[in-house]
């Protein structure tokens, strides 16, 4: 399946996001420094960050207890 492009002008797209979230990626910051990602024009910022939220809480989501073991 092919990612949507987020960064064109450093061909990043919504699949390398989720990769650089997964190898522990938590900000903006770091999104840039390993990917490029809105360091030319900076038009994809915004949807480069909701992109990078929304994988960080899934991440988050994927990793967290069942309610039934965190009750117990």
């Amino acid at each position: 399946m092919r990612g949507m492009y987020i960064c064109l002008c450093n061909a990043v797209t919504d699949h390398d996001i989720r990769r650089e979230v997964a190898a522990g990626a938590r900000t903006f910051a770091e999104l840039q420094a390993r990917t490029g990602c809105s360091d030319c024009c900076g038009c994809c910022e915004p949807e480069a960050r909701a992109c990078l939220q929304q994988a960080i809480e899934q991440a988050a989501a994927t990793t967290a207890l069942p309610a039934f073991v965190a009750a117990a």
